[in-house]
């Protein structure tokens, strides 16, 4: 393997600029293996999650559905959005959040998605769905700790409203 950009320029159709691209690849790849785990925000409560997502995900003018993924601290490892649905519904399977999650070894999961309305009221879906994660985590090993619904400015934590399942 070449490790420097002299001997990737020595390999037939790599110049300089694509042998300087493929060194900060490089370069970024070792620099987030040697991260250290201490440095990543840890998420413990609700309002942590919700902060953390507001910013981002709160506003959206479609419906989407995401999971943090979190390690055994409760320190972020990833957020992802997983399906982007329409005005007021985005359809998930748990097979989607916890094939995402194991492939990430995350101990912890928070479901999350937006509500276009402006209203962070869970319906009914919403409840049976997160139940059905809580299910799907205790089979699979990880748990679900929360659902957050996200609005522009406010959230609805069902571990607070005791709606978690």
């Amino acid at each position: 393997m070449a490790s420097t950009q002299d001997e990737l320029r020595a390999v037939p159709g790599v110049g300089p600029v694509r042998a300087a691209q493929v060194m900060a690849a490089l370069e970024l790849g070792r620099r987030t293996l040697l991260r250290n785990p201490a440095d990543r925000i840890q998420l413990g409560t609700p309002r942590d999650v919700a902060s953390h997502l507001l910013p981002e995900f709160g506003a959206r003018p479609v419906e989407q559905f995401g999971i943090v993924l979190l390690d055994a601290k409760h320190r972020l490892l990833k957020t992802l959005v997983l399906t982007v649905g329409t005005l007021d519904r985005s359809v998930v399977h748990p097979r989607e959040v916890f094939r995402e999650a194991a492939a990430a070894r995350a101990a912890g999961i928070v479901l999350f998605h937006n509500h276009p309305s402006s209203d962070p009221t869970p319906s009914a879906d919403d409840i049976v769905l997160t139940r059905r994660m809580v299910e799907a985590g205790e089979l699979m090993g990880i748990d679900v700790l929360d659902h957050l619904i996200l609005t522009s400015t406010r959230y609805c934590s069902l571990r607070e409203t005791g709606q978690l399942g």
